[in-house]
C-alpha cells in the first residue's frame, strides 16, 4: 500500500499562509474554470509543491463529478489537506472575495448611480452571447461528441426550451444520467490498491456532512414556501443552484435567471450584464451570487448569497474526500455521469438561445458585434476577460462620459 505522503506533504501550512497564495490566485486567474486549473497546478504543485501531479489530478477528477464550481471545489479540498476546516476556508476565502466584492460593488454602483436598467452593458451583453457560444461548443466537443451524447445533448436542449424552469432541469438531468446507464458501458477504473488521501475528515464526519447536505437541499424550498421571509428565499435559491449545477459556471445562468425574474430582483438586461461583468475578473463565475444578492438585500444580501452559494462545496467536499478511493472506480457511476454531462450541454445551447441572444441581440450591428467577438474568441485566441473587460469599458464610458 502506497504511502500517504506521495499524495500530499503533511499538514504544515498556515491558515494565514493557504489565504494569501490563494488571494493571489484570486486577484490573477482569469479565464474561467479551465484557465483556473492551470493557475492552481503551477501554484500548488510547480511551485510550492503541497501535492503532486497524481493528487493533483485525482482532486480535478473527484470535484468534476461533483455539483457545483469545480475550481473553488479543488482549492478547497487543498486547503482542507493543508490546513483541515480552517485551511478550506482560507483557500475558499482568498479565492473567491475578489471577484465578489468587485461584482458586488459594481452592483451597488448601478443603484447608486440610477444605471440600474442596464443601458450601459449592450456591449457587455453581446460578448456574453459569445462567450455562451464558445462554451457550448467547447463542451459540446468534449462531452457529447458522437450520436448517442448529441441526441441526448439536443433533446435536454428541447425540453428546456419548452419548459423552462429549474425543476424541468433537474428532471432532465435525472433523466439524462438514466440514459447513460443504458446507454453506455466505462472500464472499471478501479483504484489501483494506492491509499486514500489523507482526509482531514472521518468517514463518520462524512457521512454526517452528506446528510446535512440533502436535509438543507430538501428543506430549504420547504421553509421558503412556508415562511414569508427574504433571507431564507434568498439562501433557498443560492443553495439549489450551488447544489445541482452540474458543467461549470456557465451552466448556473440557465438556473438562476427564472429565479431572479420571479422575484423581480432585477431586470433581465441587469442580470445578463452581472453574467458579463463576472467574465472580466478573475475568480469563479459563481460571485454572480454577490452581484445578485446585493441588488436582493444589499450587503448583507451579497453575504448570504455568496454563503449559500458555496456552502453546498464545502459539504460535498467534505463529504466526499473520505469515500474518494471506492467512489472513483464505479463504471456504473461513469456511466450516468456521461448522460448527465451530455445533458449539461444542451441545457446550456438553450441558454445560449434564451435568455442570453434573445436578451442581447435585437439588430443586424448587434449581430455582427456577436460575431466579431467569437471570431476573436474562438480564432484569435483572444482572452473572454480581455474582450469582456474591453466591452466593460466601453459600456461604462458611452454611457457616462459620452
Amino acid at each position: 500500500m502506497t504511502n500517504n505522503t506521495e499524495y500530499t506533504e503533511p499538514r504544515t501550512s498556515s491558515v494565514w499562509e493557504i489565504f494569501r497564495v490563494a488571494l493571489r490566485l484570486g486577484l490573477t486567474s482569469f479565464g474561467g474554470p479551465v484557465a483556473h486549473l492551470g493557475y492552481f497546478r503551477a501554484e500548488y504543485v510547480e511551485r510550492r509543491k503541497w501535492l503532486n501531479d497524481r493528487a493533483y489530478a485525482e482532486l480535478v477528477s473527484l470535484c468534476q463529478l461533483l455539483p457545483g464550481p469545480a475550481s473553488s471545489q479543488v482549492g478547497i479540498a487543498i486547503g482542507m489537506l493543508r490546513g483541515g476546516w480552517l485551511g478550506g476556508f482560507a483557500a475558499w476565502s482568498g479565492f473567491t472575495l475578489p471577484s465578489a466584492l468587485a461584482l458586488a460593488v459594481l452592483a451597488f454602483a448601478l443603484e447608486q448611480t440610477g444605471s440600474a436598467d442596464g443601458s450601459w452593458a449592450r456591449w457587455l451583453l453581446l460578448v456574453a452571447v459569445a462567450v455562451v457560444a464558445q462554451a457550448v461548443q467547447g463542451m459540446a466537443r468534449t462531452l457529447a461528441p458522437e450520436r448517442k451524447t448529441g441526441t441526448i445533448a439536443l433533446a435536454a436542449a428541447a425540453v428546456s426550451l419548452l419548459w423552462p424552469s429549474s425543476w424541468v432541469q433537474l428532471i432532465v438531468l435525472a433523466g439524462a444520467a438514466a440514459a447513460g446507464l443504458i446507454f453506455f458501458k466505462r472500464v472499471n477504473e478501479a483504484a489501483d490498491g494506492s491509499s486514500p488521501f489523507p482526509s482531514p475528515v472521518s468517514a463518520r464526519a462524512a457521512v454526517w456532512l452528506l446528510a446535512l447536505f440533502v436535509l438543507l437541499l430538501i428543506g430549504l424550498p420547504l421553509a421558503a414556501a412556508v415562511l414569508d421571509n427574504k433571507w431564507v428565499q434568498l439562501g433557498d435559491i443560492f443553495y439549489r443552484a450551488g447544489s445541482l449545477v452540474f458543467g461549470g459556471g456557465h451552466v448556473v445562468l440557465p438556473m438562476l435567471e427564472p429565479a431572479v425574474a420571479e422575484q423581480a430582483w432585477m431586470s433581465g438586461d441587469r442580470f445578463m450584464a452581472g453574467y458579463g461583468a463576472a467574465q472580466a475578473v478573475p475568480g469563479p463565475l459563481f460571485t454572480l451570487s454577490a452581484y445578485i444578492g446585493m441588488a436582493a438585500g444589499g450587503w448583507s444580501g451579497a453575504l448570504v448569497a455568496l454563503l449559500a452559494m458555496f456552502l453546498p462545496s464545502f459539504l460535498l467536499v467534505g463529504g466526499a474526500l473520505p469515500f474518494w478511493n471506492a467512489l472513483r472506480g464505479q463504471a456504473r457511476l461513469q456511466a450516468a455521469l456521461t448522460g448527465v454531462n451530455a445533458a449539461v450541454v444542451g441545457i446550456l445551447l438553450a441558454a445560449l438561445y434564451d435568455p442570453v441572444f434573445t436578451g442581447a441581440v435585437h439588430n443586424k450591428l448587434d449581430l455582427c458585434v456577436v460575431l466579431a467577438a467569437y471570431a476573436l474568441l474562438v480564432l484569435w485566441k483572444v482572452p473572454a476577460w480581455l474582450l469582456a473587460g474591453a466591452a466593460l469599458a466601453a459600456g461604462i464610458a458611452t454611457t457616462w462620459w459620452i
